[in-house]
């Protein structure tokens, strides 16, 4: 085996054994679970596991390398226009690729699908185009995103209620497995190109400014379409009762999901094919690199997808169902914290942020530091998002707050910890997300009888706002340490000074 796959797998393996066990632990201690359903969930776990390992490489060997080579082409445009137009070329093309949009789009019937993807891909092509501006002209981030979630709250009190969820939500999906490699490697090549001390911090942001492109061009949306004739198809539960069964589960679904990422991945390719033909960048070995990527990330992505799918959203769903209807409800909150806690660190986009963090900071905000950060500030959002299932506490009550928060603080840390913040929260709500903590919401959402559309959506919206504050927190830490580390670092500067001036007249005393 490839020593490198296999370290990525091995990678994939530490964080996917803590769901696997925490689930496991609950079918013995508070819901029996079925043993061909268990079954059916081990099975995910090892395709998800072998999947995120082949899409760590794959997108390792050929998006970050082709996302920071059209950043780098784009800097050395002259036309303002011509770049904006690449940018949101780029921006649209990968997310109609993104499968949580495909996801996302299948669960609200009020809008056709098309109209939806189509919509939420030129909201992120335009935002994205503003992203790359805002770094090619140095613009501060934090006051374009203070004025953008001025906008989005302003616009939420026009638009019905019962579809303000879902526009939140649209946020999240559309920064998943395959558009946060390209657009953060983007950002990378574009700021490469400046080469000066803001460079680093300013590569950072474009996932941020991408994800608030779709809120907006949703809630834009809801204005004309009724929102009453939503309705969510819960993921349904396989009944199985053989290993053969299982079996032909995961062998009827792998043809769709091998359909459903080739679709997604033709655009990327073409993007490739195009560029290459354009600007002779790569070599010849390049080329292969990035082909034999593009093979890996099709590998994983098809693993990843089913397993989780098939596998993964049914026993969320499962749990969230029967938890609620015992006398232990409010164990709903802590459970799903702890899965919340755990999740994060098996969402694939996440490994990508993570490590080009740390190599930006020079490891001294190391990928295991962002990973418990995320991780705490995960478990928060999802322990609000099942406090709304079992309350119905409006999300208006924790999304207004939440970003004033986020944006007040963005005054106060490194401008990199602002970029990064803002775009963990969007990475962070991965398919891992979309795949089991929302139907555990939908689950139990159902069961109490509640609205599903104003109390279940919006799990993916609040693990997108919480690690902005978790990230941005750390950031307020970072900069008392350094602070602390200058001042006595000066302090050593000066004693040396004192000491250098004593000898000095010592000797000039003795002299005399």
């Amino acid at each position: 085996m490839n020593p490198k796959l296999k370290e990525k797998i091995l990678e994939s393996l530490s964080a996917v054994l803590p769901i696997t066990g925490i689930v496991l632990g609950i079918s013995i201690l508070f819901i029996p679970i079925e043993l061909g359903t268990i079954v059916m969930f081990f099975c995910g776990a090892v395709m998800l596991v072998i999947g995120m390992g082949f899409f760590q490489l794959g997108a390792e060997m050929a998006m970050t390398p082709l996302g920071e080579g059209i950043g780098v082409q784009i800097s050395k445009k002259r036309r303002i226009f011509r770049i904006a137009l690449i940018g949101f070329l780029m921006g649209a093309i990968i997310t109609i690729s993104e499968p949580d949009l495909q996801v996302l789009a299948k669960q609200v019937p009020a809008i056709p699908n098309m109209v939806l993807i189509l919509t939420i891909a030129i909201g992120v092509g335009i935002f994205l185009a503003i992203a790359i501006l805002r770094i090619l002209f140095q613009i501060n981030l934090s006051t374009i995103l203070l004025v953008l979630y001025a906008a989005v709250i302003a616009i939420s009190f026009v638009v019905p209620k019962d579809f303000l969820a879902v526009a939140f939500d649209s946020g999240g999906v559309t920064t998943g497995p395959m558009t946060v490699p390209f657009i953060m490697a983007l950002g990378v090549g574009l700021a490469s190109v400046r080469g000066d001390k803001n460079a680093a911090s300013d590569s950072f942001g474009l996932v941020a400014l991408s994800s608030v492109g779709p809120i907006l061009a949703v809630l834009v949306l809801g204005c004309f379409f009724n929102p009453s004739e939503t309705a969510y198809t819960a993921a349904s539960i396989a009944d199985v009762a053989t290993t053969r069964d299982v079996v032909k589960e995961f062998l009827f679904e792998i043809p769709l999901y091998l359909k459903e990422v080739v679709i997604s991945l033709i655009p990327v390719a073409a993007v490739f094919v195009i560029f290459q033909f354009i600007s002779q960048r790569y070599k010849r070995h390049q080329i292969k690199r990035i082909a034999i990527g593009l093979i890996y990330t099709y590998a994983g992505l098809v693993l990843f997808l089913c397993g989780v799918n098939v596998g993964f959203a049914p026993v969320g769903l499962l749990i969230g169902k029967q938890i609620v209807s015992d006398s232990f409800r409010w164990l709903l909150i802590p459970i799903g914290m702890l899965i919340g806690y755990y999740i994060v660190k098996a969402e694939p986009a996440i490994q990508v942020l993570n490590r080009q963090v740390e190599g930006v900071t020079n490891g001294e905000v190391s990928a295991k530091t962002m990973n418990r950060c995320l991780s705490v500030g995960v478990a928060v959002s999802v322990g609000l998002a099942l406090l709304r299932v079992l309350t119905g506490l409006p999300i208006y009550w924790i999304m207004i707050p939440g970003y004033a928060i986020a944006l007040i603080l963005s005054g106060f840390v490194p401008k990199m910890f602002v970029g990064i913040a803002f775009d963990s929260g969007g990475v962070a709500s991965g398919p891992m997300t979309t795949t089991f903590l929302l139907p555990l919401s939908l689950g139990a959402c159902e069961a109490l009888g509640g609205n599903v559309m104003t109390d279940a959506f919006g799990v993916v919206a609040l693990v997108a706002l919480v690690p902005l504050i978790a990230v941005q927190i750390m950031g307020v830490q970072y900069k008392l340490k350094t602070a602390g580390a200058e001042s006595l670092a000066e302090q050593a500067v000066i004693m040396d000074d004192s000491d250098e001036i004593l000898e000095f007249e010592e000797d000039d005393a003795d002299e005399q």
